[in-house]
């Protein structure tokens, strides 16, 4: 394989289409990448429960299976983002979804914490990288116009992953003739098939380019651009705790049986369709994505807190589902603003992958690290889950004030649309 022929520094000059067959399709494959990349981490909660009753560790160890590889999916963004405004668009996503399948498969042979931990935590999230990042900002620079739609479309692939996955790996790890092993090979087979019309389809719109560093250190003296990136890292701290954790409370708080608590994650995953999606037509023609972020974080640190009021008992039953359904929807607009947004850190288009990438590498430790202060908090304050609410809560708000803080460096107190 070789890179695309004939890098260049003109590719500012190119105009984006904007529209047409070639660029919706792309967003069309695009959301394929979501499937399988943030698809996957929003599935994680079904293997959170299966691990913590079959694996002798806690639920905090368990959860770093799912936050590494969370934070390998932000966290190689920076190169992979980079590599692809180089021309390598194909070497990294070709590479990154072998990666991911092997994982699975090194998955289905494994039987102890650390081999599960080295294939479906480093070898998926490594995969999950270089496939997430090149994706986005491929189909990102088809557009200049309509980005936040195009971005949302593609986004609500998040939420098609997270149906599929978790309702797949409960059905068949639950089976008597299936088991772990071959629920892996099964999750892998499917990985592969669904990538197979993005290898096959998938091209960059802008010529590479041939020259910049791995890292814009300019950015980082943009006031509005660090203020956003901290309000992502804020909010992505918090914002993940109930697809990680909801399945473990609905059994240990509300003492539901499994099936209804995976029910749970799939219902959390599946309203994400309509909170992905129609914020950035909102955002596009009404409000601006900064503001409409502003609204649904603010709206899912109340959903935070307000979980914390779901107390034990069987009569508490339709108040989680009611609060699931809410949260998911906010939830998964915030998931889908935060990448809308990212893309748009910088009008030079050439420079939308290593732009993209910085913010996705800063945020990716957040990611590493929150479910597992989540799972210590609960374990410090005896299996309550009232520490880590407050605690993911209380990190969002202040992801919140970031994103004002952000806001007004730009507009100042203005009413306007941004």
């Amino acid at each position: 394989m070789h890179p695309e022929p004939k890098a260049t520094d003109d590719a500012a000059l190119v105009k984006a289409p904007n529209g047409g067959f070639r660029a919706w399709l792309h967003v069309a494959l695009c959301h394929t990448v979501f499937l399988n990349t943030w698809g996957l981490a929003n599935s994680y909660g079904v293997f959170q429960q299966y691990y913590t009753h079959t694996l002798d560790r806690s639920q905090s160890d368990i959860s770093w299976i799912g936050g590494i590889q969370m934070f390998l999916l932000l966290f190689v963004g920076a190169f992979s983002g980079r590599a692809t405004d180089a021309g390598y668009f194909r070497h990294c996503f070709v590479a990154g979804a072998v990666l991911q399948a092997l994982g699975f498969c090194m998955a289905s042979l494994s039987t102890t914490y650390y081999q599960i931990l080295l294939s479906q935590a480093v070898c998926v999230g490594l995969g999950s990288g270089l496939v997430f990042t090149p994706g986005l900002s491929v189909m990102g620079s088809y557009f200049t116009e309509k980005r936040s739609v195009a971005v949302g479309l593609a986004a609500s692939g998040a939420a098609t992953g997270g149906i599929l996955y978790p309702a797949t790996a409960n059905a068949l790890l639950h089976h008597p003739g299936i088991g772990y092993g071959w629920t892996m090979r099964i999750l892998a087979l499917i990985l592969l098939v669904i990538h197979v019309p993005s290898i096959i389809a998938y091209r960059p719109y802008l010529p590479p380019r041939s020259t910049g560093p791995l890292l814009e250190w300019r950015a980082l003296r943009e006031r509005p651009f660090v203020f956003f990136t901290a309000s992502m890292f804020l909010n992505f701290s918090g914002l993940y705790m109930a697809f990680y954790y909801l399945g473990t409370f609905a059994r240990e708080q509300i003492h539901l049986q499994t099936r209804e608590s995976t029910n749970l994650l799939i219902i959390l995953n599946a309203v994400g369709i309509l909170g992905r999606s129609a914020p950035g037509f909102l955002a596009e023609r009404y409000t601006g994505v900064c503001n409409m972020t502003l609204s649904v974080s603010l709206v899912c640190a109340i959903c935070i807190y307000a979980w914390a009021a779901i107390d034990e008992g069987d009569d508490h039953v339709a108040s989680l589902y009611t609060w699931t359904v809410v949260y998911g929807i906010f939830a998964g607009a915030a998931q889908a603003l935060f990448p809308a947004m990212a893309t748009r850190q910088t009008t030079d288009r050439t420079k939308v992958g290593a732009r993209t990438g910085m913010v996705m590498t800063i945020v990716s430790f957040a990611c590493l690290t929150a479910p597992a202060i989540q799972g210590a908090l609960m374990r410090a304050d005896g299996g309550r889950y009232l520490g880590a609410q407050v605690f993911s809560g209380s990190v969002v708000l202040m992801g919140v004030a970031s994103l004002g803080v952000c806001r007004w460096c730009k507009v100042g107190f203005s009413v306007v649309k941004v």
